[in-house]
Protein backbone atom coordinates (compact mmCIF):
# COMPACT_ATOMS: atom_id res chain seq x y z
CA UNK A 1 0.00 0.00 0.00
CA UNK A 2 1.42 3.85 -0.98
CA UNK A 3 1.78 6.27 1.26
CA UNK A 4 0.54 10.01 -0.40
CA UNK A 5 2.20 11.29 2.50
CA UNK A 6 6.41 9.91 1.91
CA UNK A 7 8.80 11.75 3.90
CA UNK A 8 11.57 9.52 2.78
CA UNK A 9 13.00 11.52 0.19
CA UNK A 10 12.85 15.18 2.33
CA UNK A 11 15.36 16.02 4.52
CA UNK A 12 15.14 18.99 6.88
CA UNK A 13 18.38 20.53 7.65
CA UNK A 14 17.92 23.42 10.53
CA UNK A 15 20.13 26.61 10.12
CA UNK A 16 20.70 29.83 12.92
CA UNK A 17 18.91 32.52 12.90
CA UNK A 18 20.48 35.25 10.27
CA UNK A 19 21.18 38.09 12.65
CA UNK A 20 22.31 35.94 15.80
CA UNK A 21 20.37 35.72 19.00
CA UNK A 22 17.73 37.78 20.77
CA UNK A 23 19.01 37.50 24.62
CA UNK A 24 15.83 38.04 27.00
CA UNK A 25 15.38 41.29 28.56
CA UNK A 26 15.55 40.08 32.41
CA UNK A 27 15.84 43.04 33.77
CA UNK A 28 13.08 44.43 32.11
CA UNK A 29 15.18 47.37 30.15
CA UNK A 30 12.83 48.01 28.00
CA UNK A 31 9.57 46.57 29.07
CA UNK A 32 7.88 49.97 28.51
CA UNK A 33 8.59 50.28 24.98
CA UNK A 34 7.93 46.49 24.96
CA UNK A 35 4.27 47.71 26.71
CA UNK A 36 3.61 50.50 24.83
CA UNK A 37 3.91 48.61 21.74
CA UNK A 38 1.66 45.45 23.17
CA UNK A 39 -0.85 48.27 23.79
CA UNK A 40 -0.80 49.73 20.53
CA UNK A 41 -1.23 46.54 18.91
CA UNK A 42 -4.60 45.67 21.17
CA UNK A 43 -5.70 49.19 19.99
CA UNK A 44 -4.76 48.63 16.24
CA UNK A 45 -6.68 44.98 16.31
CA UNK A 46 -3.40 43.28 16.28
CA UNK A 47 -2.70 45.30 12.98
CA UNK A 48 1.37 45.54 12.91
CA UNK A 49 1.78 48.29 10.53
CA UNK A 50 0.07 50.45 13.02
CA UNK A 51 2.65 50.45 15.71
CA UNK A 52 5.69 50.53 13.48
CA UNK A 53 6.58 53.81 15.10
CA UNK A 54 6.39 52.07 18.84
CA UNK A 55 8.15 48.92 17.17
CA UNK A 56 11.25 51.04 16.39
CA UNK A 57 11.26 52.61 19.79
CA UNK A 58 11.42 49.08 20.92
CA UNK A 59 14.22 47.80 19.19
CA UNK A 60 16.15 51.25 19.37
CA UNK A 61 15.91 50.51 23.50
CA UNK A 62 17.40 46.55 22.86
CA UNK A 63 20.44 48.16 20.52
CA UNK A 64 21.18 50.92 23.29
CA UNK A 65 20.91 48.85 26.63
CA UNK A 66 23.53 46.28 27.74
CA UNK A 67 22.35 43.54 29.72
CA UNK A 68 24.61 41.78 32.27
CA UNK A 69 25.27 38.22 32.25
CA UNK A 70 27.36 36.45 35.07
CA UNK A 71 29.20 33.10 34.11
CA UNK A 72 30.83 30.94 36.25
CA UNK A 73 34.21 29.95 35.70
CA UNK A 74 35.81 27.63 38.02
CA UNK A 75 35.06 29.56 41.29
CA UNK A 76 34.69 32.98 40.52
CA UNK A 77 32.16 35.02 38.76
CA UNK A 78 32.77 37.63 35.97
CA UNK A 79 30.44 39.98 34.61
CA UNK A 80 30.31 39.97 30.59
CA UNK A 81 28.13 42.84 29.07
CA UNK A 82 26.08 42.34 25.82
CA UNK A 83 23.34 44.13 24.27
CA UNK A 84 20.14 43.00 24.52
CA UNK A 85 20.45 43.40 20.34
CA UNK A 86 23.21 43.91 18.04
CA UNK A 87 23.56 47.75 16.75
CA UNK A 88 21.48 47.69 13.42
CA UNK A 89 21.17 50.74 10.62
CA UNK A 90 17.53 50.94 11.43
CA UNK A 91 16.89 51.41 7.54
CA UNK A 92 17.97 47.66 7.57
CA UNK A 93 15.14 46.82 10.03
CA UNK A 94 12.32 48.25 7.59
CA UNK A 95 12.03 51.81 8.97
CA UNK A 96 13.94 53.86 6.54
CA UNK A 97 10.17 55.80 5.67
CA UNK A 98 10.09 56.48 9.72
CA UNK A 99 13.35 58.18 9.75
CA UNK A 100 12.81 60.21 6.48
CA UNK A 101 9.61 61.56 8.67
CA UNK A 102 11.48 62.52 11.24
CA UNK A 103 14.36 64.28 9.83
CA UNK A 104 11.66 65.95 7.27
CA UNK A 105 9.66 66.97 11.02
CA UNK A 106 13.09 68.63 12.39
CA UNK A 107 12.99 72.43 11.41
CA UNK A 108 16.31 73.30 9.63
CA UNK A 109 18.62 75.32 11.38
Amino acid sequence: MSTAMNFSNKSFTPRPPDKGAFPLDHFGECSAFKERFMECLRRSGYESAACRQSAMAYLECRMDRRAVFSKMFLLFSSFLLRQLMANEPLEKLGFKDLINEKSEEKPEK
